[in-house]
């Protein structure tokens, strides 16, 4: 990055976008030295690709299902972004494992809701509660070819409330997972996004 002025975001979603949504508006400041320049999804219609759209931000769609094998959707994915020239790739709330043609093109981020290396996988806030800790919270880190085992950049610490359900308690998880997000991404872009800076 450059040019902290105009670091390239490309963001990745499958679902409703919230943490997209975060960075859409923190971006609204000049200050924070990062835009979005794409979102991509590997579903149709998802409601982060809406949110994108309603602000003139380019989206694209590239499904798994669509290719012969998982190497050539990594490779079409990687092409696909690649055409954004992304300074930072951010997997927000994406529900697919990068490959290795991906990994090897674009420097990705990956936020998670549990304090890595506890939980890891998709079902962190469950297997929180399920262990009876009294506090959990997420993880934002590199990514690399393990699931959810790259370099740690940032944590946020959420205490477990009694009355906690998986529901509840993943709300509370992902106001603070938003901000960590917001914080990572302006630090990187702010130190040129090298190495495994943290927020």
């Amino acid at each position: 990055m450059s040019n902290v002025s105009s670091a390239r975001l490309v963001v990745l979603v499958s679902g409703s976008g919230t943490l997209l949504q975060a960075l859409l508006e923190a971006s609204t400041d000049p200050r924070y030295g990062a835009h979005v320049v794409a979102v991509g999804a590997d579903r149709g219609e998802t409601f982060g690709e809406q949110r994108a759209r309603a602000r003139g931000i380019p989206t694209f769609v590239e499904r798994v299902g669509d290719y012969p094998s998982r190497a050539q959707w990594d490779a079409a994915l990687t092409a696909r972004v690649a055409g954004y020239a992304p300074d930072l790739v951010i997997s927000a709330g994406f529900m697919k494992v990068l490959g290795p043609a991906f990994l090897r093109s674009h420097r990705t981020i990956n936020t998670h809701p549990a304090l890595l290396p506890s939980f890891p996988g998709a079902h962190a806030v469950r297997d929180a509660l399920a262990q009876g800790v009294t506090v959990t919270g997420c993880t934002c880190h590199w990514v690399d070819a393990g699931v959810d085992t790259g370099p740690i950049i940032a944590q946020r610490a959420v205490c477990v409330e009694p009355q906690d359900t998986q529901e509840t308690l993943h709300e509370r998880i992902k106001v603070q997972e938003r901000a960590m997000l917001v914080d990572v991404v302006k630090s990187l872009a702010q130190a040129g996004g090298g190495g495994t800076s943290t927020a």
